[in-house]
């Protein structure tokens, strides 16, 4: 009869050959053990008439306790940014194909139509809005008067101050001038874009407007 042999393969072999199975511990884990064990090994060799100090020993614990602590915190935040990160990604891919308004000062009039508008900080008695064409000649004034706090929409059909000429399509820019008891207000200029794609990298999220630029989901001030 044929005998057949068999070698016993060791755990350390087996090991080896399972990347898998090798767990490395983190820098609180292997610092907790190397104290445990020097703990452990002055215990033994202590000195009876001269045992250790149980406020230093204590004392020690608690700044091991500290480091573990912190670690595992580091490992939480790390998970929730993580989480943090797939969530802002799966909102920003919702809004691929939505209009929205953005910090800018650019109007892009197409077919006699542009939306752009303004945030403002706080209540204004009197709010004026300039329009200039590329070469910072004045075409349009619109006097709004008073306006509450917050966004507000604008429309514009490309006409010029005299109500006749409508002006070419293409780039302008504007300006908002806003006040309240002779005191300047706070105005943020917003333009028009519709989301064309989202990316993500070291910066976070981005929101890609073709022809206004690329935005944090916290820029974003109003979605139509």
């Amino acid at each position: 009869m044929t005998t057949v042999q068999t070698n016993k393969v060791s755990d350390e072999l087996m090991a080896a050959m399972n990347p898998a199975a090798k767990k490395e511990k983190s820098t609180a884990e292997a610092a907790q053990d190397r104290f445990m064990t020097l703990l452990v090994t002055q215990m033994r060799n202590q000195d009876p008439l001269n045992p250790l100090d149980n406020a230093q020993v204590t004392s020690q614990l608690a700044q091991l306790s500290t480091v573990t602590g912190i670690d595992k915190l580091n490992t939480t935040i790390e998970a929730l940014m993580g989480s943090y990160k797939t969530s802002q990604s799966m909102q920003a891919a919702d809004m691929i194909g939505h209009g929205v308004f953005v910090p800018g000062s650019s109007i892009e009039l197409q077919d006699s139509q542009s939306l752009f508008g303004f945030d403002l900080a706080e209540a204004a008695d009197n709010v004026k809005v300039t329009i200039t064409d590329k070469t910072g000649a004045v075409v349009r004034t619109l006097d709004l008067g008073a306006q509450k706090a917050g966004v507000l929409p604008l429309a514009w059909d490309g006409k010029s101050d005299d109500g006749k000429a409508v002006l070419p399509d293409g780039k302008y820019s504007f300006s908002v001038k806003a006040v309240t008891a002779g005191k300047k207000v706070e105005a943020t200029n917003l333009s028009f874009g519709t989301v064309s794609s989202v990316s993500t990298g070291n910066q976070g999220v981005k929101l890609s407007v073709p022809g206004v630029g690329d935005f944090n989901l916290s820029d974003v001030r109003q979605i139509l």
